[in-house]
């Protein structure tokens, strides 16, 4: 019973505090947007200090990219790994990616095979993708034509190109699965349409901080 109780205690102490942390966790992604990314940075920190996975993970994206900070793939590898450990699909795509690179960590795609391998149990896009293509190519994990085809069929129906183009050029070759050349063409033709939507139906560019407001 005490130790029900104290679970309850804990779970409503979450609740407040995701609550208290979503209005700078909305003023720092709007920051982001709008490139203003030492304010991004100002906010996401102290959040992130506290164990917020979601800050870690955008902590991690600025210093990966340089954005608003020095770029060093050594401490995005380290805010990756600290939202990784509590199950932020995002961070564990990006720490499987500098996995995959030796960005920062050293170049291992066992390991980036299973941070990959949790995000796309989580449904993430680009993991799934990757999966597909490590499974295609026996890159990380033991090569497996039939596990390839399911990965890359759950990204390809999402709209991964790369997924696309790989599973048309499986069912093209026969490669993990019979050969169907109408298959493969309507996987390249899925490909050329997002392509064609890609370049007409973007409209024009938004300029940099457009609709945003700048701290005086």
């Amino acid at each position: 019973m005490q130790k029900a109780a104290t679970a309850a205690v804990a779970a409503v102490a979450t609740i407040f505090a995701e609550i208290a942390a979503s209005g700078p966790l909305e003023d720092a992604n709007n920051a982001y947007r709008c490139r203003d990314y030492s304010t991004a940075l100002e906010l996401w920190r102290p959040l992130a200090d506290q164990g917020s996975a979601e800050a870690q993970a955008k902590v991690g994206t600025l210093y990966d990219f340089g954005f608003g900070v020095p770029q060093s793939y050594a401490s995005a590898a380290s805010w990756y790994r600290k939202a990784a450990e509590q199950g932020n699909a995002d961070a564990e795509f990006s720490l499987g990616f500098l996995y995959e690179l030796g960005h920062g960590v050293p170049q291992d795609y066992g390991i980036a095979a299973e941070w990959y391998q949790k995000a796309a149990d989580q449904g993430d896009l680009f993991a799934e993708s990757k999966m597909g293509v490590f499974y295609l190519k026996g890159q990380g994990v033991s090569q497996d034509y039939t596990q390839a085809a399911i990965w890359l069929r759950k990204a390809a129906e999402r709209g991964e190109p790369t997924a696309q183009l790989a599973l048309a050029m499986m069912y093209s070759t026969g490669l993990g699965l019979p050969k169907d050349m109408a298959e493969a063409d309507k996987w390249r033709q899925r490909l050329a349409d997002r392509a064609q939507q890609a370049l007409h139906g973007a409209g024009p560019p938004v300029p940099a901080g457009e609709g945003c407001q700048r701290k005086p």
